[in-house]
């Protein structure tokens, strides 16, 4: 199973969707990392993605992007193959 970052807040609804869908594709590890708690991870967050909106959410090296592009991905077939890859 390849790594899972996911940028996130506390209180983000689609931050916990995203985690909800990766979690139905058995996904059992998600590193989040809550910008809200540590301001510096948001500029991190900013500089990586060139996005300013969570979740961001990486696999392995690859930016999917947010909670659209993941659910995007995975209606596309996408996503399994980005998970089993590893």
């Amino acid at each position: 199973m390849p790594k899972i970052v996911m940028y996130s807040t506390q209180v983000c609804p689609y931050c916990q969707m995203a985690e909800r869908l990766l979690r139905q594709r058995g996904v059992q590890e998600i590193e989040k990392i809550l910008i809200d708690k540590d301001p510096a991870r948001r500029e991190e967050m900013m500089t990586r993605t060139g996005r300013r909106t969570v979740p961001q959410i990486y696999i392995d090296d690859r930016h999917v992007g947010g909670y659209d592009d993941l659910s995007a991905l995975d209606r596309a077939g996408g996503l399994l193959p980005l998970l089993q890859a590893a």
